[in-house]
């Protein structure tokens, strides 16, 4: 089982060689602008316009709470638009965070990652916008992709 690692950095600008896939959690009504993706739109302009795509078509594919689109961004790296998260606001329902949708999202993540041989990197998913929890989110982490011996690094913003 490879050990999480966090460290001080962007997730934009994965610190490893060799193919990456940089993760990260979107909402289930095609919203995206606010967060981590603005960082991601920044660096490249292809996950969100392949989000957006998928949204739009989502009477004809798979887009949902779970689901994963994988996006090349360069030659070695990749994005996965993950979608764990309901909604985009808090309020009477709790916060728009799904940990089950997270937990299925991450383990679709860790299939692509061992067939592509990639390591992942990532913001703290899910503890932004979404509201939730690192306590609940680093074990489904640990379980779907380290645990599958996938290289793992958590960026916190220095």
């Amino acid at each position: 089982m490879k050990e999480l690692r966090i460290i001080a950095g962007d997730a934009t600008s994965p610190q490893a060689k060799g193919p990456k896939i940089v993760a990260h959690v979107c909402n289930d009504i095609g919203g995206w602008g606010k967060g981590f993706v603005l960082a991601l739109s920044r660096r490249w302009p292809e996950p969100e316009a392949a989000y957006r795509a998928w949204h739009r078509r989502r009477a004809d594919n798979d887009f949902g709470l779970g689901a994963v689109q994988v996006v090349r961004v360069k030659p070695d790296v990749w994005v996965a638009n993950m979608v764990g998260q309901r909604g985009i606001r808090t309020g009477g329902g709790g916060p728009p965070i799904r940990y089950d949708a997270v937990a299925r999202c991450l383990d679709a993540l860790a299939a692509h990652a061992v067939e592509l041989g990639a390591s992942v990197h990532m913001p703290r998913i899910g503890c932004g916008l979404a509201g939730g929890t690192w306590a609940r989110i680093e074990p489904l982490i640990t379980t779907a992709l380290c645990a599958r011996d996938v290289d793992v690094t958590v960026y916190d913003r220095s």
